[in-house]
């Protein structure tokens, strides 16, 4: 159905983000869909579609719209030099990876945290959660990083370079697509409860797989069958069908518990505890977790590769 990505995209790709991460000068494709979806969101709301039916419209158009112009824009490159279709595609998959990005993040969180300067840890993890984060004491911050290095090893780099090795950055791009509606308008509130149920529901079915997979590369990672007899058993306990995989395994690794009570707009959710409490989470946590996030993104990178490369 999907042409098969060659052999080195996926270990290109993850070369040139570990590389250079998310240029601020250069356009991102993620920041164009946003920009996308803010434009279609009221426009679509003001049809006379069923809200539910507008958010289905939504979910199906963009990551068609993704593919199509991704397999455009690398066809054109290489109708004009076929190294230049190649250079293309790795470059629009690299866009698709935030592995860099998300231990530049995790790390920024960190560095304050460590030298005891706790208002500005509070600044930066909330810009990468969504929790609120104003009365979060060194350990939650903690906690917060943690688990979103853990569930961004999925849906960050795990699920994308997943995709990638089934069709080539297109398809990564699609997916991509499905994970931006799904952070913009898959949210569990009034606004959004039917606009935004095929977006979540799309997002849920495109990560069942790469989830189960991140949990089971973490624990092929630290050479841990602890950690995925932890993932099997508490995943399930969490309120996501797919972000309790990766963090459970990433609290088995860590020798931390994960999950607990959050606020979000001041309201408070409690979450199911992922791992078991053998070490009281610290600041070198968060060091920790991007190193597991990096080797097993290695690992199934270079796995993809061989994959590849043995079925073509």
């Amino acid at each position: 159905m999907f042409p098969a990505a060659p052999w080195y995209l996926p270990l290109a790709a993850l070369a040139v983000d570990a590389a250079v991460g998310d240029p601020a000068r250069l356009p991102h494709p993620v920041a164009l869909m946003g920009r996308v979806i803010a434009w279609a969101e009221p426009r679509l709301r003001r049809t006379r579609l069923p809200l539910r039916a507008a958010g289905v419209l939504l979910a199906l158009l963009l990551p068609v719209a993704a593919w199509g112009l991704t397999w455009g824009l690398i066809r054109l490159a290489a109708a004009l030099h076929p190294w230049l279709g190649v250079a293309a595609e790795v470059w629009l998959l690299s866009t698709c990876l935030a592995a860099r990005s998300l231990a530049d993040h995790a790390l920024a969180v960190y560095r304050p945290l460590k030298a005891g300067d706790l208002s500005e840890a509070r600044r930066r993890v909330a810009h990468i959660v969504g929790r609120d984060t104003a009365g979060l004491d060194a350990a939650e911050v903690t906690r917060a990083t943690v688990e979103t290095v853990a569930e961004s090893t999925c849906d960050g780099v795990i699920a994308p370079l997943f995709w990638g090795l089934v069709g080539g950055a297109p398809l990564a791009m699609a997916y991509k697509a499905a994970n931006t509606l799904d952070s913009m308008v898959g949210h569990r509130n009034e606004r959004y409860l039917e606009f935004g149920w095929a977006s979540a529901r799309l997002d849920d079915l495109v990560n069942l797989a790469p989830a189960r997979l991140s949990a089971l590369l973490l624990a092929l990672a630290g050479l841990s069958p602890k950690a995925l007899r932890i993932a099997l058993r508490d995943a399930p306990r969490h309120p996501s069908p797919n972000s309790g995989w990766p963090e459970a395994a990433m609290a088995a690794l860590l020798r931390v518990q994960l999950g607990g009570l959050n606020h979000y707009g001041g309201r408070p959710e409690r979450r199911a505890h992922m791992g078991d409490p053998l070490e009281m989470l610290q600041p070198g946590h968060i060091v920790q977790a991007v190193r597991w996030m990096w080797l097993a993104t290695l690992l199934g990178t270079g796995l993809g590769a061989l994959t590849l490369w043995f079925l073509a």
